[in-house]
């Protein structure tokens, strides 16, 4: 009686260990664990989906310099457009994310029903018009060729800034799209998916382009806007965001990290062409 109740203590160990490793294995598949964790030594994991111009650039100077002094240990996945980073927060693959706006944070959870959080303004990528065929704006030439985002949110933010070129007029109520604006000069837009937009400005006069991804094929506001947006006042900063109620201890220490003088100091000094500047 007694080898049996040893054999079947000593099976349940087993067995527990077998549970374990599996619970360990399951850390990295998003879909059957939660995405954050914390080891036994108290650091706390993070896992955050980002752009990777600028928002993955910073969180990897963070990762590298700051986060094993404040206990944590961030896991960044980067995503290529506007959509998949909130539709992996809302599935709890990630547990936060860093690439957007308050604008545009809430025109998604109303089309999407997400109930996140956002932190604090990070960095601004300011808009700016770009071209490869034109010099000043003033050159645009009738029956030219304007391309523009095609998500709503960023679209009434790249149509403000044509206004403020002199080349629409936005409607004093109501939803500002491309059908809905006064065009002042005789020209087409061409409305384009976001990571596309910088890749088809040799097809077209003229681009409004977001900054990430000017960036992304080594263009500034500074240096090459033809008309760049202002920074005063200016809501579409981009800062961190979370699932309500779940700011894990690790997610807080993230959002401490972003507004340090060291993240501004990086901002400053990686993109002193204006590209990327910080919000605190």
């Amino acid at each position: 009686m007694r080898k049996s109740v040893k054999a079947i203590s000593l099976s349940a160990f087993v067995l527990s260990l077998g549970l374990t490793g599996c619970s360990s294995n399951a850390q990295n598949a998003p879909a059957q664990a939660p995405a954050s964790a914390e080891n036994a030594a108290g650091v706390d994991t993070v896992v955050v989906g980002a752009n990777p111009i600028p928002h993955a650039k910073i969180l990897e100077f963070i990762q590298q310099n700051l986060a094993e002094k404040a206990g944590l240990k961030l896991v960044i996945k980067q995503f290529d457009d506007y959509i998949q980073p909130n539709e992996a927060l809302q599935s709890g693959d990630l547990d936060a994310n860093y690439f957007q706006t308050i604008p545009y944070l809430k025109a998604q959870s109303e089309k999407r029903g997400y109930n996140f959080v956002p932190g604090k303004p990070v960095h601004l990528e300011p808009l700016a018009v770009y071209s490869k065929k034109i010099k000043k704006i003033e050159d645009l030439p009738a029956g030219g060729q304007i391309g523009i985002i095609s998500d709503p949110t960023n679209q009434e933010r790249a149509l403000r800034l044509l206004a403020q070129a002199k080349l629409v007029e936005i409607p004093v109520s109501g939803e500002v799209t491309v059908n809905t604006v006064k065009k002042l000069k005789d020209f087409n837009f061409h409305e384009v998916a976001a990571p596309q937009l910088a890749r088809a400005l040799d097809d077209v006069d003229v681009a409004v382009i977001n900054g990430n991804y000017a960036q992304s094929i080594g263009l500034a506001p500074k240096k090459d806007g033809l008309v760049v947006e202002a920074t005063e006042n200016n809501p579409a900063s981009n800062l961190l965001v979370w699932p309500n109620g779940k700011e894990t201890e690790g997610v807080k220490k993230l959002e401490k990290l972003l507004h340090t003088d060291e993240v501004r100091q990086f901002i400053n000094q990686t993109w002193p062409d204006g590209a990327v500047i910080p919000s605190f």
